[in-house]
């Protein structure tokens, strides 16, 4: 019995010691950087992993360094799935990556009228979203700046959001957007007319 309870204590401190090394790093790799520097290392596209996409100029750079580097194992796995997946013949549905760290959902729809849709933000995952095939508006607001209509449903992990302004990005198959949990974002709006896309939106755990 005390064997068993010193491995299980043993057991415990080994992870309490890699979380406190994956936390140091974390620090080393951000808190060096300036903002000549982050930018530079965010430009330089490395830690894409092959992905040729470019990131939209609406991604929080320092956001996404501190997220990047808090859990690069997933940022990794995501997208160098990206790069080495013919995302055009993927079947639709959700697939799995690394568990609920990590995974991916394929979808196709009709863009829609934008008073038939509304912001939305999440607290437990980060959203990679980009368009395989298609175009539409996205609108982005700071959650600062916007009004809970809908209470957030944890198990779904999201809430829905109302906001006086906000800034539209056209999201095509050449850019990619990453939301984070004070990034509140509103798909699937028409750019001209009512069209079909297909979307692929990945899910990073980041709490």
């Amino acid at each position: 019995m005390i064997k068993n309870n010193y491995f299980q204590f043993g057991f415990a401190i080994f992870f309490v010691l890699v979380a406190l090394y994956s936390v140091s790093i974390f620090f080393q790799k951000t808190k060096s950087m300036d903002d000549k520097e982050l930018s530079k290392w965010f430009n330089s596209g490395k830690w894409k992993s092959g992905w040729k996409l470019s990131p939209d100029e609406s991604v929080n750079q320092k956001e996404f360094a501190r997220q990047y580097f808090m859990n690069q194992d997933r940022w990794d796995k995501a997208f160098k799935f990206l790069a080495i997946t013919d995302l055009t013949k993927i079947a639709l549905g959700r697939y799995e990556l690394d568990g609920r760290n990590l995974y991916l959902s394929v979808d196709e729809y009709l863009t829609k009228d934008e008073e038939n849709t509304r912001f939305e933000a999440h607290r437990k995952y980060a959203d990679i979203q980009f368009l395989v095939f298609g175009e539409e508006k996205i609108g982005i607001a700071a959650l600062e700046n916007t009004k809970e209509t809908i209470l957030y449903d944890s198990l779904k992990d999201v809430v829905f959001l109302s906001a006086i302004q906000n800034s539209y990005r056209i999201a095509s198959s050449d850019r990619f957007f990453v939301f984070f949990s004070n990034d509140a974002h509103r798909p699937g709006v028409k750019v001209t007319v009512n069209s079909k896309v297909r979307k692929i939106v990945v899910k990073v755990l980041i709490e």
